[in-house]
């Protein structure tokens, strides 16, 4: 017989999804479309990127993460007022940081790490105020989802553990805000430095990066561990719904707890992920070119991984032995 999964279903409505973040996911989804209207009929350039191409990526990263904690609340069965709170906190405080950011790509302005005036360091000033704020109150309805009861332990362990990744990638971005060693340097000697912080690592900003992404070639780019953490938000959820889509066609997954075991292992794996390209990255290393110990702790996660996995699969789990007996 084919599992269950407390994950809801595709085809299920969205009624108990919090109304807050579906909203905000709506609203950041018309933001996409004006933002590729702006990449379509703007032809300023910032940072070596076209101006709107920040504002699309913001919208679009919190366009998921809306719909994704609209879901996910529904699933919260303790603290509601706090859910409902927490919810409308996160909602207002990610409108600050994008009207920040709308704003000042308006202007003509960096919004990021944006020193060269009073009123730019202002602004980047409440955009850090704001996104501290929204890593705390995720904080909060990361521990309260994760005391909430949810049957399947392959649901329950993508829930608990995909925003408790996701929790690490937005503090990476904690890491771009300090001063560079040349930045330090120049305020040292008493002079002004009109940028304070910088996604890129032994490299300027707004080099040469990926396409759209951005991310630098030549150098260390903490955006890369930022992005991949966050969206273990989405990762894990999905990696569940998988698996127990797969347990039709592989007995072996019908097993809830090997099932469950995957999850976890897949969350150590994705975890790892994001502290590898972390370290790369403090390390000056571009994304495209890994040096021999780089790709030499790749292949361990990835051979730890596999036979992690194998275990998972094979192993007998306690409903296994009842059944054997």
């Amino acid at each position: 017989m084919t599992p269950t999964s407390s994950l809801p279903r595709w085809r299920d409505s969205v009624r108990g999804w919090d109304t807050a973040m579906l909203a905000l996911a709506g609203l950041m989804t018309v933001m996409t479309v004006v933002s590729i209207g702006g990449l379509l009929l703007d032809e300023r350039m910032l940072g070596g990127q076209p101006i709107w191409t920040k504002p699309l990526k913001f919208s679009i990263s919190i366009a998921l993460y809306a719909l994704t904690w609209a879901w996910l609340a529904s699933l919260i069965t303790r603290a509601p007022r706090l859910k409902w709170w927490g919810s409308r906190i996160v909602v207002a405080l990610l409108l600050v940081e994008m009207v920040a950011i709308v704003g000042q790509v308006v202007r003509g302005r960096a919004s990021h790490f944006n020193n060269e005036t009073p009123f730019d360091n202002w602004v980047f000033r409440v955009m850090g105020a704001a996104i501290t704020g929204v890593w705390i109150v995720t904080l909060v309805l990361t521990v309260v989802i994760s005391r909430s009861a949810v049957s399947d332990p392959a649901s329950r362990a993508a829930i608990r553990l995909g925003p408790a990744i996701s929790l690490y990638g937005m503090a990476v971005a904690f890491l771009m805000a300090t001063p560079t060693a040349d930045q330090l340097e120049r305020m040292q000697a008493g002079r002004h430095s009109p940028m304070i912080g910088a996604h890129s690592v032994g490299v300027a900003d707004g080099g040469p990066g990926l396409p759209l992404l951005g991310w630098s070639t030549t150098g260390g780019d903490l955006r890369i561990a930022h992005f991949i953490g966050l969206h273990a938000l989405q990762a894990l959820p999905l990696l569940a719904i998988a698996l127990s889509v797969l347990a039709a066609r592989w007995p072996a997954l019908r097993d809830e707890i090997v099932r469950a075991r995957l999850v976890r292992i897949g969350a150590a794996a994705y975890f790892g992920l994001c502290v590898l390209f972390t370290w790369q990255a403090l390390r000056g290393q571009s994304i495209v070119a890994p040096d021999a110990i780089t790709l030499t702790a790749f292949g361990v996660l990835v051979a730890g991984t596999a036979l992690a996995s194998a275990w998972a699969v094979r192993a007998r789990s306690p409903r296994r032995e009842e059944v054997a007996a």
